[in-house]
C-alpha cells in the first residue's frame, strides 16, 4: 500500500492549461510537486505564469531558450513557431544545427546577431556558468529592445551575499573552492558542476553586468501548483532607446520593486 502524499492540492496548471491534480509524494517539492496532466515541476508553472503574464502574446515572439529540457521547453517550442532551442555542446561546430534539431550555443560567446530575441529563457543554467557576467552581457546583446530575460536560478543564500563554488583556471581547468557539487545535465551524464551558490544579489549582479534591470518574482499559489523551495523567477528587462520623459530628458522613473511577493 503506497503512502498518501505529501502534499496535494487540484487546480489549473500553467503549463499544459489544464485542470489538474498536483502531488508529491516527496517532501522535496522542487522536483516532486508534479501535475498529473503534463507532469511539470514546480518552477516550470512558475515560469510559465510570469511569462504569460508579461508577455501574453509569446506564441508569436522569436523566443531562445537555452538548455531546454523540460516540459515546458516542450511547449513553448510546440506552439511558438519562432522558439530556437540551444545546447553547450563543444562536439558540434558553435552555430550550427544538430541532428537532434538543436543549436550548438555557448551561452558566454553567442554566434545570434544583435537584437534576435525579444525573449531569452533559461532554466537552471545560471548556477552552472564560469562566467555568469560574460552570459548575461551577451543575452542582453541578443535581445531586442523592451524585449527580456526570464529564467530560474536556486537562490540558496537567499538574503546571505552569494558565493563561488568553482571558477576556471586561465590553463581552462577547474579550481573548486567548496565540495563539488553537480545537478543532472542531459548533455553529460557525469552532471552539470555548480559553479555558483546564488543569493538575491544576482539582481545586482545580472544589472551591473548587463545594463538589464532584473525583478525577482516569488509565487506561492497552491492552485497552479506553485510552491517549492527556490522557485523564484527573474526576469531581467531591456530598456527601448524612445523611454525618455515628456520634455526630453532621459526617463529618471523609479525601478522597479527588486521583489514581487503573490
Amino acid at each position: 500500500m503506497s503512502a498518501p502524499p505529501v502534499l496535494e492540492s487540484s487546480g489549473r496548471c500553467p503549463v499544459c492549461e489544464a485542470e489538474v491534480v498536483f502531488a508529491s509524494s516527496d517532501h522535496w517539492l522542487r522536483d516532486g510537486f508534479k501535475c498529473s496532466g503534463c507532469g511539470s515541476i514546480p518552477r516550470e508553472r512558475a515560469l510559465m505564469r510570469v511569462l504569460a503574464e508579461l508577455a501574453p502574446d509569446w506564441r508569436s515572439l522569436a523566443i531562445h531558450e537555452s538548455s531546454g529540457c523540460s516540459v515546458s521547453s516542450n511547449r513553448l517550442r510546440a506552439e511558438c513557431a519562432g522558439y530556437v532551442a540551444t545546447q553547450y555542446d563543444p562536439a558540434t561546430p558553435w552555430g550550427q544545427t544538430h541532428i537532434h534539431g538543436y543549436r550548438s550555443e555557448d551561452l558566454e560567446a553567442q554566434t545570434f546577431a544583435d537584437a534576435s530575441f525579444d525573449v531569452v529563457v533559461t532554466q537552471d543554467v545560471f548556477e552552472h556558468l564560469f562566467a555568469p557576467d560574460r552570459a548575461i552581457a551577451e543575452i542582453a546583446r541578443t535581445l531586442k529592445p523592451g524585449g527580456f530575460h526570464i529564467c530560474t536560478v536556486p537562490i540558496v543564500r537567499s538574503a546571505e551575499p552569494s558565493v563561488r563554488r568553482a571558477r576556471r583556471r586561465r590553463d581552462g581547468s577547474v579550481e573548486h573552492l567548496a565540495p563539488a557539487e553537480y545537478h543532472g545535465n542531459p548533455m553529460d551524464p557525469d552532471g552539470a558542476l555548480v559553479t555558483i551558490d546564488w543569493g538575491y544579489d544576482i539582481a545586482d549582479y545580472l544589472d551591473r553586468a548587463s545594463g538589464l534591470s532584473t525583478t525577482i518574482h516569488t509565487i506561492d499559489d497552491l492552485s497552479q501548483g506553485i510552491r517549492a523551495a527556490y522557485i523564484e523567477v527573474l526576469v531581467s528587462r531591456k530598456g527601448r532607446p524612445s523611454q525618455v520623459a515628456p520634455d526630453g530628458a532621459p526617463d529618471r522613473r523609479p525601478p522597479l520593486r527588486r521583489l514581487f511577493h503573490r
